[in-house]
């Protein structure tokens, strides 16, 4: 079993800034993808950023110079920093990992609150 934990969220006023952490523990295989959606309310669930099975990252044209994605496989961590967070930032984050490589299996985490309101 794969198991997803994310942490960091919270409430943070317009400009600033939050670090989101997501620790993967379990039956880890090879690491195919991973990155970081969010869901506002009333709207879809949409790539804020992740790192390709090539190992490059992306990024949402929303949040480029501002949100920065990095990983830690060592501790099979990803991370999402987030600056200068705007109203419209608000949601709730996932991290979600690809595991596998010819057969590939989805697993998300419980997702956590960020709130950017003064």
């Amino acid at each position: 079993q794969v198991q997803l934990v994310e942490s960091g969220g919270g409430l943070v006023q317009p400009g600033g800034s939050l670090r989101l952490s997501c620790v993967v523990s379990g039956s880890i295989s090879s690491i195919y993808a991973m990155g970081w959606y969010r869901q506002a309310p009333g709207k879809q669930r949409e790539l804020v950023a992740g790192f390709t099975s090539g190992g490059n990252a992306n990024y949402a044209d929303s949040v480029k110079g501002r949100f920065t994605i990095s990983r830690d496989d060592n501790r099979n961590t990803v991370r999402l920093q987030m600056n200068s967070l705007k109203p419209e930032d608000t949601a709730v984050y996932y991290c979600k990992v690809v595991l596998g490589s010819i057969s590939l299996t989805h697993y998300w985490g419980q997702g956590t609150q960020v709130t950017v309101s003064s």
